[in-house]
């Protein structure tokens, strides 16, 4: 139980850092960039890739099965 709560803590976590990023890459579309530019830029940036990093972690901390105590 405190390994699922720790696990979806992290998660959370991670992908506000990485939801954040992202939107905040947005100002790349008010210089006259199209869609495909802000894609592939957001492609490129590490830290753009924590977003998914984290909403799996809290996609693991849901539904992994239950253990054995």
């Amino acid at each position: 139980m405190v390994f699922r709560l720790f696990l979806f803590l992290i998660g959370f976590g991670i992908s506000v850092a990485g939801g954040v990023s992202t939107i905040a890459y947005l100002n790349v579309l008010t210089h006259g960039h199209g869609l495909y530019e802000y894609f592939f830029f957001i492609s490129r940036r590490v830290e753009c890739y924590l977003l998914p990093l984290g909403v799996s972690f809290i996609w693991l901390s849901i539904y992994l099965p239950p253990t054995r105590s």
